[in-house]
């Protein structure tokens, strides 16, 4: 039989999702970073730069961005770490990638890039000191064997930080519900030219495990330590893990 998963609140095949996620991304790509902007009144450069301290990377260290996209982490984590460190850029999709890349290169930088499934790392065991998925997991078919790869590429000692859309303080919950099914998808439209893109975005998020279901699937596959930090009332979620 034929494998199925959910791609926002539908069920298709796993090979189905693969596509279409992809085309989510090629179709976003080029307004990506205008839109993450508008979306989150710019309060993703805070998450971003607090999930950068929070992840603990200092000069000299290797860190892996899954997932980099754009190369907003990946941007951050290189001043982090120094000229003495090194920083791979890692998406599966393509267009993501390669804005990343040039926006790095316009920047005078130059670092590793690769395109990658999560599910299948190319790199050695007990590598990285620090790996990051920010806004990514989500969109991953087997989010465990995604998890799994990402600890076995961590050196013992390091930490995983996973940046991500989560469940609002329930308080917010209706006002939250209007923003994501109305407001959303017509930003998208009038932006980016793209309603479907934009409301797969807001059904994916209320199909990805909540902060707790996230911190119990961490400490499954092999992660100690694993604590959560609520950004936002809950709208984003930051997991941090190690591995020991």
């Amino acid at each position: 039989m034929t494998k199925t998963t959910h791609f926002g609140f539908k069920t298709v095949s796993e090979t189905e999702k693969a596509h279409k996620v992809a085309d989510v991304f090629d179709s976003v790509a080029a307004r990506y970073n205008l839109m993450n902007d508008l979306m989150s009144l710019g309060l993703h450069r805070l998450w971003k730069r607090f999930a950068i301290d929070a992840s603990g990377a200092k000069a000299g260290d290797r860190v892996l961005d899954i997932a980099g996209g754009t190369a907003d982490l990946t941007a951050l984590f290189v001043k982090q770490v120094g000229e003495t460190g090194q920083v791979w850029l890692t998406d599966i999709n393509n267009s993501m990638l390669t804005i990343g890349r040039d926006r790095m290169l316009n920047e005078g930088v130059t670092i590793p890039v690769a395109q990658c499934d999560a599910e299948k790392l190319p790199f050695p065991d007990n590598y990285f000191e620090h790996v990051s998925v920010a806004f990514g997991l989500r969109n991953m078919t087997h989010k465990d064997i995604a998890l799994k790869e990402m600890l076995r590429v961590l050196c013992p000692g390091g930490s995983l930080i996973v940046l991500e859309f989560s469940k609002v303080w329930k308080p917010l919950q209706p006002f939250y519900d209007v923003y994501s099914f109305k407001i959303l998808p017509t930003m998208g439209q009038l932006v980016a030219k793209d309603e479907k893109s934009y409301r797969y975005l807001a059904e994916s998020i209320r199909m990805h495990p909540a902060q707790e279901e996230l911190k119990q699937l961490m400490q499954q596959v092999g992660f100690e330590r694993v604590e959560y930090f609520n950004l936002t009332a809950g709208v984003v979620a930051l997991h941090r893990g190690y591995k020991f």
